[in-house]
């Protein structure tokens, strides 16, 4: 009996050995290969479900020792939803901390002066941030445009143009024309002035919106906003391109007589006032060009081909800059 004892204590000793090499040669074990692979772990995707997206990247095994380490390390509440970017040649252990320490990969998006919110809807789902039916249905949401403290329609004109810094499982719809919103009232803030030209904020931003159009050297986004101011202070139509285009739902890229003689809410060939809002998302430059426009008189202007403007004070100096410039006479 005595040595029957002895023998299964031997037995026991010797199997916890085996398991405990077992367990220990798990953790010690590095990934095979070199570099780095990206992974993404979805909200709510839970402790069996990450062993299966890193097994399947061979970053670790998945067996029943990934749910010991996970349970006796205390894990299990501590593994972060994101996208990672994981070396090769680490350890279960080494693998697990990156997610616990949420390193999730940050992705910077740009968005440039003078883009329009439909635009924006395509940039930012080509690489998969948001759905642009969900992004343009807030856009146009009146309810949370209200909630953001956006005194206007549309959010079109408040979408601030910038380098935005991104990552997955923490961006959507929502939080993405939220900072968008957040930074244009930021800027806002830095930048505005107690004389806003006998406009309002919404139309100020439409101004800006027109020039930010309009401007081919910014050089000259206060001129050009100055002949607009000088224009609107004289009852004078805009006539901006920009602004018929903006009201045509499906422009083919060629505008036509027949186009600026259409009557839309944004045709400034049409109706003597500013468009009815923003026909794009302006930038800093632009906003601080209508609240700080250059001294002129000037109520015209052509393009010179070359990404620059011709300036006129009345319409027979703008007729010949037309012979110059758009014509060749």
């Amino acid at each position: 009996m005595r040595n029957l004892l002895l023998f299964f204590l031997l037995f026991i000793l010797v199997a916890a050995s085996g398991v405990g090499f077992w367990y220990r040669s798990y953790l010690t074990t590095v990934s095979p290969g070199s570099g780095e692979v990206v992974v993404v772990l979805a909200k709510g995707i839970g402790v069996r479900g990450v062993g299966e997206v890193l097994a399947k990247n061979s970053l670790l095994g998945n067996d029943i020792r990934y749910l010991l380490l996970v349970y006796f390390s205390g894990f299990t509440a501590r593994l972060q939803a994101g996208e990672y970017s994981i070396p090769r040649g680490l350890t279960p252990p080494e693998v697990l901390r990156l997610l616990i320490n949420g390193s999730t990969l940050r992705h910077h998006v740009t968005i440039v002066e003078g883009t329009t919110a439909e635009q924006m809807a395509a940039i930012f789902e080509k690489d998969g941030w948001v759905k642009r039916a969900q992004f343009l249905e807030l856009v146009h949401d009146a309810n949370y445009i209200s909630r953001l403290g956006v005194d206007a329609p549309q959010l079109e004109g408040y979408l601030f143009p910038e380098t935005y810094t991104l990552s997955r499982q923490e961006t959507d719809a929502i939080s993405v024309t939220r900072m968008m919103v957040n930074r244009f009232q930021h800027v806002w803030n830095e930048i505005k002035t107690e004389d806003l030209h006998g406009l309002n904020l919404h139309q100020l931003v439409t101004l800006a919106s027109v020039v930010e159009k309009e401007t081919g050297a910014a050089v000259e986004r206060p001129l050009i906003a100055r002949v607009f101011l000088n224009r609107l202070a004289q009852k004078m139509r805009l006539q901006s391109d920009p602004t018929v285009i903006y009201g045509i739902r499906e422009f083919n890229g060629n505008l036509t007589k027949s186009d600026l003689k259409r009557v839309t809410p944004y045709n400034t060939y049409v109706i003597p006032a500013l468009p009815l809002g923003p026909i794009c998302n302006p930038g800093r430059a632009a906003l601080e060009a209508v609240l700080h426009p250059a001294d002129s008189d000037a109520l015209y202007f052509v393009s010179k081909n070359d990404g620059t403007h011709f300036f006129s004070n009345n319409l027979a100096d703008h007729n010949r800059a037309v012979e110059i410039y758009q014509r060749g006479r």
